[in-house]
């Protein structure tokens, strides 16, 4: 099968032909429908010395089931999606492992791995899987299993009541995603960005108002301004940058909320114990979490129609596809159809 893979010799994407993956007795062959690329396939920290097959975002058809996968309420021909995080041990009562921690030890993380959704087949955990609803059109949900569901998350958990404002700080992927499902839940967003184009594709989804933060130097008394001189009830940063995080307690009410998504490269030295004592603001953190935590998300995608805006691909055209990303080219979610 064709491959999209990270060669550490040349140090670059290529793509290759590899055998077909051979699931275990816990497993699902699954073939894949279509995948997507994600900032963080990018991470140069994460890439392993040898061959390996990029993709965390994936959805297919299964193909076969492994013994022990059998009544798990799933056959073979249903459209699925998966999270990342592998091999779970579920022996944890309420398990709440982080998808980067077990408490156990027993856990591994599916993201550079060699059996990534960039290819043909792929090999799924029965307990990582999630059926699709009909309503999704599986060559577009890729990014579900990443950016919106990490998306989903963080907005379902920034604790607002309807008709309070949501400011969205980043308005790429997961922003876009993110602003769709506040305005699904009732509440009012504003994007924040320092790119005109993530600006548009932010008010093509639905964003109340839009601000380019670089551009703009007056954008925080405008915020203000629409929130009934207050400020917003919660802000989610979704951007990677320092900086976008060190700009989000302006635009913040007292107690307001500060939602943390984006893997910044440095810690946040803004944040003192003083402003968090004395309530200036609260702080939360998201990500794509746990297996038993996709369904709610899945649901709420199908049930509200919520898509991304993508850029569908062929398998050969990976390795531009990351360069696109790299060089900030890409606008669109980035989706290879098989």
């Amino acid at each position: 099968m064709k491959a999209g893979q990270w060669d550490p010799k040349q140090k670059k994407v290529v793509v290759n032909d590899i055998l077909i993956p051979t699931p275990n007795d816990n497993q699902f062959l699954v073939k894949i429908q279509s995948a997507s690329l994600c900032h963080s396939d990018l991470h140069m920290d994460m890439r392993p010395d040898y061959p390996a097959t990029l993709g965390h975002e994936g959805v297919g058809y299964i193909e076969s089931i492994g013994k022990n996968a059998e009544g798990k309420g799933f056959k073979v021909g249903d459209a699925i999606g998966t999270n990342y995080f592998i091999d779970c041990c579920f022996e944890c009562e309420g398990c709440m492992v982080s998808n980067l921690r077990c408490e156990t030890g027993k856990s591994k993380l599916q993201g550079f791995v060699a059996d990534g959704f960039f290819a043909e087949y792929a090999v799924v955990d029965w307990q990582n899987a999630v059926l699709l609803p009909k309503e999704l059109d599986i060559s577009r949900a890729a990014p579900l299993f990443c950016a919106g569901i990490t998306s989903f998350h963080s907005v379902d958990s920034c604790e607002l009541k309807e008709g309070q404002w949501l400011a969205v700080i980043g308005c790429g992927g997961l922003g876009q995603y993110a602003i769709q499902y506040a305005k699904a839940m009732g509440y009012k967003t504003i994007g924040l960005d320092i790119n005109d184009s993530q600006l548009a594709m932010a008010t093509n989804v639905g964003a109340d108002a839009v601000f380019n933060s670089t551009t703009n130097k007056n954008y925080v008394e405008e915020v203000k301004k629409l929130t009934d001189g207050k400020g917003c009830h919660a802000a989610a940063v979704y951007s990677a940058s320092n900086a976008a995080y060190e700009s989000a307690p302006d635009v913040l009410r007292v107690g307001g909320l500060l939602m943390v998504i984006g893997i910044a490269p440095k810690p946040l030295d803004f944040i003192t114990t003083f402003d968090l004592t004395t309530g200036r603001y609260r702080i939360k953190a998201e990500s794509t979490s746990i297996p038993q935590r996709m369904k709610k998300a899945v649901d709420f995608t199908a049930k509200h129609n919520i898509q991304p805006d993508v850029e569908f691909n062929k398998i050969q055209d990976l390795p531009r596809m990351v360069e696109d990303i790299e060089k900030g080219k890409a606008d669109k979610r980035q989706v290879v159809v098989f």
